[in-house]
């Protein structure tokens, strides 16, 4: 957009600082201290194409007041950051693979091939996916192997220090020697993520439990957000396995960092204002939804009840929501 030239229509047949020539002021003629249409007040036909002349062709600057020149400076930046914000080269991690979106594929036929109440497990597997195409991430970056192979070690280091705790407090009350454990259940916790952080494995995701019967409808809207570049790095649901219509789906909003709060919790607000960021427990009160680092379900710490006693999330909605980033 030329902004000299909008700027100059604007104002083309009223100079600075001047009452605008067809205002309401100006309907009346005669001694009453107004200014008709026809009044030489302006100067002649020549004057007053010459001074339309000089505004076509004066730069911006001259033609604003400071003020207004800031806040077209303002918005001229702002925009800009927006459009650059997204690469202009678009990537699909899941390119070629038949059980997620392509980059060619619009997101309404995606969810037509697979819509996640009917797409059976048998079929193309556990999960559909779909990617952000503007995410900047990239799997080569990623070293699952090594941060599993460390994780596996902290937590036979952990069970180790365990026993060690447990038999020197036999006989002691249960609750003493769950509140010795607790500090080196949070040590291994930390180098956890600490390993997987340091390998490039930093994705974790807020879960999303919709009925089976309301999960085409969520799914669709988390498709879309992710493909628009509104949410985290990608997204998947749980296909059909048997489990029945009465057993929740678990969606996946994953971020790319789960520890860049700024931008959990930025995803977490668009889930909000999407609606989805609360769900209904079995005993049908609200509730928040949970982040989850990916680390943590490659190592099976999953439920409250694994066999290391680990918390398996990281994250609650209620807390992130509280964040001052």
């Amino acid at each position: 957009m030329n902004v000299h030239h909008s700027a100059a229509q604007n104002v083309k047949s009223t100079p600075p600082n001047m009452p605008d020539p067809k205002g309401e002021d100006d309907d009346v003629n005669g001694d009453g201290g107004y200014v008709s249409d026809d009044s030489s007040f302006y100067g002649d036909t020549d004057l007053q194409t010459h001074l339309c002349n000089l505004v076509d062709s004066a730069p911006i600057s001259t033609i604003l007041p400071p003020v207004y020149l800031q806040f077209t400076t303002m918005a001229l930046a702002n925009a800009a950051a927006t459009t650059s914000s997204k690469p202009t080269t678009l990537y699909n991690r899941y390119e070629g693979e038949i059980s997620a979106r392509q980059l060619d594929e619009p997101v309404s036929a995606f969810l037509e091939r697979l819509p996640p109440l009917t797409t059976q497990l048998s079929s193309i597997g556990p999960w559909i996916f779909i990617a952000n195409p503007y995410s900047t991430a990239r799997p080569t970056s990623e070293n699952w192997a090594k941060t599993n192979a460390t994780g596996a070690d902290i937590l036979a280091d952990f069970e180790r220090r365990r026993a060690g705790v447990e038999a020197s407090m036999q006989g002691r009350p249960a609750q003493t020697v769950t509140k010795k454990l607790n500090p080196l259940r949070e040590t291994a916790r930390t180098a956890i993520l600490a390993a997987a952080r340091e390998n490039g494995c930093g994705w974790g995701k807020w879960m999303l439990f919709p009925t089976a019967a309301d999960v085409n409808r969520v799914w669709g809207v988390v498709a879309r957000a992710t493909a628009a570049g509104e949410l985290g790095g990608a997204a998947k649901v749980a296909t059909e396995n048997g489990q029945g219509a009465n057993e929740a789906r678990l969606i996946c909003v994953y971020t790319e960092d789960f520890s860049d709060k700024q931008d959990v919790k930025r995803v977490l607000l668009k889930l909000e204002e999407l609606g989805l960021a609360k769900r209904k427990s079995e005993w049908g009160q609200e509730i928040g939804v949970s982040y989850k680092p990916d680390v943590f379900t490659y190592l099976d710490i999953t439920g409250s009840n694994n066999r290391w006693g680990l918390k398996p999330s990281l994250y609650q909605s209620k807390e992130a929501l509280a964040w001052a980033v």
